[in-house]
């Protein structure tokens, strides 16, 4: 296991109608003029956004609204914010959805208070101070809520990136499963997948004797293969959507990620999907991993194995452990197209003639200098080889 800090700040109020004490935790944690930043109308027509407005009128606390987050949060609409608080006053900024308006509502924070453009942040610049932030979370699926990341998508060239740091923490974060008994099941298994694929950056690892960790991650796993069914035959299961919930939060808050080298070449590859096709983040990763998985499974077949007989089930074949490794990786596919996603590129809306342009992007786009990923360091060929499995 390798050094490591880990500082996970964030004050966690989970339950049934949490949502309705949002004012009393933006006054503890020191807002009083807020800017309210979500999406689009689902927050509006379910009341929760009269809810939450409602809880700052109880505590005195002012507050302006920015509402039209995208999915795939692009760059406009941050601008737009960082001006917005900037010109009121804003001293605290309240996510009201899930991990696109959350993305955004960090990116704002850290803008708010950077005499640079807030960009430099998504390439590389690490994000020590922003405003506070804290979120009333409708979705789990990104972790938003209890990491110090973010991604945001630039217009000007497409260019989906993230960006990190202790200030991107969320002073608070409510997270109340009954919200999100409305979604569509696409919405929730493409959830699903983005919170298994958070914990597969961090499973595939070159770092040796990291058990805990990976016994963590694996439960995570399990729960999630254990629960999303139930959500998926039954929206209104209460305590399923609890489970998924707080696995989400867990899977990228960092807890299952310390002592141990991380992946994320996955996540840049789905980072162009999105970005060009504008397709969900989750469904995106659906057709990835396992395509990434089965290219990459040489660099380390007994992990693989490893994952397919602690995860999936699948008997161990000691002669022949790539067997085992494929059996896990199918195992896979099995599962998330039994929760309705994606299961190629025809399916996520790509195409082939984009191929290379997006493996370029990956690689070299942005200030990037070639290669990607962690577990195994990946060229532009390599990405695109990758994305030709996906066909």
């Amino acid at each position: 296991m390798n050094n490591f800090t880990f500082y996970s700040p964030t004050y966690f109020v989970f339950g049934k109608d949490q949502e309705c004490e949002t004012g009393k935790y933006v006054k503890r944690f020191g807002g009083s003029k807020v800017l309210i930043h979500y999406g689009g109308g689902s927050v509006v027509r379910s009341g929760l956004l009269d809810r939450v407005k409602a809880s700052l009128d109880k505590e005195g606390i002012s507050y302006v609204e920015l509402g039209g987050v995208q999915p795939n949060p692009r760059s406009g609409l941050v601008y737009e914010g960082i001006d917005l608080c900037r010109k009121e006053g804003v001293d605290f900024i309240l996510a009201v959805g899930g991990g696109s308006t959350i993305d955004s509502s960090k990116a704002i924070a850290a803008g708010t208070v950077y005499d640079g453009d807030f960009w430099d942040y998504y390439m590389g610049k690490p994000v020590v101070d922003a405003l506070p932030i804290g979120t009333v979370l409708t979705i789990a699926a990104a972790g938003s809520e209890g990491s110090p990341d973010s991604v945001i998508t630039k217009e000007e060239g497409m260019f989906k990136r993230g960006a990190s740091g202790e200030g991107f923490r969320p002073k608070f974060s409510i997270l109340n499963p009954a919200l999100t008994q409305t979604l569509p099941a696409f919405q929730t298994a493409a959830g699903v997948a983005d919170i298994m694929a958070h914990l597969f950056e961090r499973y595939f690892t070159t770092t040796k004797d990291v058990e805990v960790t990976d016994r963590v991650i694996e439960g995570l796993l399990l729960t999630m293969i254990n629960e999303a069914p139930k959500v998926i035959a039954n929206p209104n299961d209460y305590e399923a959507r609890a489970n998924i919930m707080w696995a989400g939060m867990m899977a990228h808050n960092n807890c299952c990620g310390v002592g141990r080298a991380q992946d994320w070449a996955s996540h840049d590859i789905e980072h162009e999907l999105s970005a060009v096709y504008d397709c969900a983040h989750g469904a995106g990763l659906a057709v990835v991993f396992p395509a990434w998985m089965t290219y990459n499974m040489h660099h380390d077949v007994m992990r693989f194995a490893q994952l397919a007989v602690r995860v999936w089930g699948c008997q161990m074949d000691f002669a022949n452990p790539e067997k085992t490794a494929k059996a896990g990786i199918e195992a896979l596919r099995r599962f998330f197209k039994s929760i309705g996603m994606p299961g190629n590129f025809e399916e996520l809306g790509a195409k082939e003639e984009d191929i290379e342009m997006m493996a370029h992007t990956a690689c070299y786009g942005n200030g990037r200098t070639g290669h990607i990923g962690g577990f195994a360091s990946l060229s532009e060929e390599d990405v695109a080889n990758i994305y030709r499995l996906m066909l």
